[in-house]
């Protein structure tokens, strides 16, 4: 089977220049766990909310926070991104985007058309439940 059969079609972006707050309002606001970075119309890289989490101060919203602290907010979504997105195109198997994702040590694979648009997106999650899904009657 192929990865168009279980990919999530909805697809957050965001521009190079988006900053951290932004991205934490659109993780919070969605409940996705990956955001593509995009530069005209173009992937250039992709951020999880485990990338976003640790680039923020761990002291923000507390007591203890201070001025840096509020401006660890104010980071590009270029300064933390991961360069270079490792994709698989909507025809790929299941199975091949399952084994790039355990080698590569990921959490999701950008869909790609043939052209490089962005078509969608499979995590370990969605492949996870497929396989539960075809195992439980």
């Amino acid at each position: 089977m192929s990865v168009a059969k279980i990919m999530t079609r909805e697809v957050l972006m965001i521009g190079m220049d988006d900053t951290l707050e932004t991205m934490f309002e659109v993780f919070h606001k969605h409940k996705f766990h990956h955001l593509l970075v995009v530069e005209d119309d173009e992937l250039v890289g992709v951020i999880s909310d485990r990338d976003l989490l640790k680039e923020m101060s761990p002291f923000l919203n507390t007591l203890s926070e201070e001025r840096r602290d509020k401006e660890t907010l104010t980071k590009k979504a270029h300064q933390i991104m991961t360069r270079k997105a490792i994709s698989v195109n909507g025809s790929s198997s299941i199975e091949d985007a399952a084994r790039i994702l355990l080698q590569k040590g990921i959490s999701c694979l950008p869909v790609l058309t043939p052209e490089g648009k962005i078509e969608g997106i499979v995590s370990w999650k969605d492949i996870l439940l497929f396989y539960v899904e075809q195992t439980v009657p």
